[in-house]
């Protein structure tokens, strides 16, 4: 599914909330989880298994789900619990690396105050959590919903809908900005209007 509008032209009216996708979205910490991903499969012996198309491709998504489809398409045997605490750990050793994409946060900023504001990410609450301090950006958001409050991640449009739910504003009244096919496809299929972030493919030096 393709996005409504692009962040050249963002819808001034039609809505009563905005809910954000965090990480390519938000924040520009792709390149992170990418080196992340990296380092984590290569210690549990799968180097290569994730090449950075494959990593862009599966944005937005949660790192069990990730980590399941990895060894169903390249025969591995990795335990999906173990290695998401290991990627966990290597992104957040890393996470002053993350920066604001100056673009969305400006306009989160500007509409501080004027409606409900809030993030729904496919990572977990403590990266989350700790990306939107790093950022310094915790006090924006009326709500977080994580992989950790659903049962279905992206592409399943659950997150959204609890996320709507949670700021009481109706989903066919919210807009979301999201950068990953995945989100993309959830916020459509929760009735909502989306705006394509393009996310820079680039790795921290």
């Amino acid at each position: 599914m393709m996005a409504e509008y692009d962040i050249l032209n963002i819808p001034q009216d039609g809505y009563d909330a905005v809910i954000f996708d965090l990480d390519g979205t938000l924040v520009d910490s792709m390149g992170v989880h990418f080196i992340s991903w990296c380092e984590v499969l290569a210690k549990h012996g799968a180097v290569n298994a994730f090449p950075e198309d494959v990593f862009y491709a599966m944005g937005g998504r949660p790192t069990k789900d990730i980590i399941r489809d990895l060894n169903g398409e390249l025969d591995l045997h990795l335990d999906p619990e173990q290695v998401a605490l290991d990627k966990r750990n290597a992104f957040l050793k890393n996470i002053d690396q993350v920066v604001l994409n100056d673009v969305v946060a400006d306009f989160a900023r500007s509409l501080r105050g004027k409606m409900p504001l809030a993030i729904a990410t496919g990572g977990s609450r403590l990266v989350a959590e700790k990306t939107l301090q790093a950022c310094k950006i915790s006090n924006l958001f009326d709500a977080v919903v994580t992989a950790n409050d659903v049962v279905n991640g992206k592409p399943a449009p659950d997150i959204f809908l609890e996320t709507a739910s949670r700021i009481d504003v109706a989903p066919e009244r919210c807009l979301v900005f999201e950068d990953a096919p995945a989100g993309i496809t959830a916020a459509q299929s929760a009735g909502m209007k989306v705006v394509y972030v393009p996310a820079p493919v680039r790795i921290p030096s």
